[in-house]
């Protein structure tokens, strides 16, 4: 698709609603939509009939719909199947922004598709959309140290190190997905990787 036959692009950051969970492992994708929503000097507002918060902008002439599930993660897929269907986005041009605990820390990864590694958020989006046929953003957030539950892992906040490094590579992620609607998959996984 060149960019002037481009439609839409669904971008979807993940977390969990409510301020207990804001600076958790688990809402990195929501971290880097906020950054997104600034770098376009838009806000985000409620879509009703999908419930997500929703910001539509444009990135280099791209229509974009920025968005953040209003659900918990393992309920993400009804919102973002119901904006998919709204702004009819076909499931390829949907990037989701989430977590990932099999890459280190601060590492950023591009790819289509694939299985979703026990992350409940991405298991609900491939069930919605009844295909894994999307496009991730993997945010590195490493193993849990010793024996530690992923699950309680994922819901605590980074550690006092990790948190200086957070805000840049939060950054680092935001222009990985804007690389990723500018130039598509291929080409941004070369310069990212």
């Amino acid at each position: 698709m060149t960019e002037a036959t481009a439609g839409p692009a669904l971008v979807v950051g993940l977390g969990n609603p409510g301020s207990e969970y804001e600076r958790t492992r688990h809402n990195v994708g929501f971290m880097v939509a906020d950054v997104l929503a600034e770098r376009v000097g838009g806000r985000f507002t409620v879509h009703k009939k999908s419930g997500a918060d929703l910001l539509e902008a444009r990135l280099d002439g791209r229509k974009v719909l920025l968005a953040k599930p209003r659900t918990y993660m393992n309920l993400s897929g009804r919102p973002v199947a119901a904006l998919a269907k709204f702004f009819s986005v076909p499931a390829t041009e949907v990037i989701v922004i989430h977590d990932e605990l099999d890459l280190p820390f601060g590492a950023i990864r591009l790819k289509r598709g694939g299985g979703e590694g026990g992350h409940n958020g991405l298991r609900s989006i491939s069930q919605a959309l009844t295909t894994k046929d999307y496009l991730r953003v993997r945010f590195g957030i490493g193993r849990p140290p010793g024996r530690q539950d992923p699950a309680d892992y994922v819901l605590k906040p980074f550690s006092a190190p990790e948190r200086k490094e957070v805000p840049v590579i939060v950054e680092q992620t935001a222009d990985a997905v804007e690389l990723l609607l500018r130039v598509g998959l291929e080409t941004a996984q070369n310069q990212v990787h």
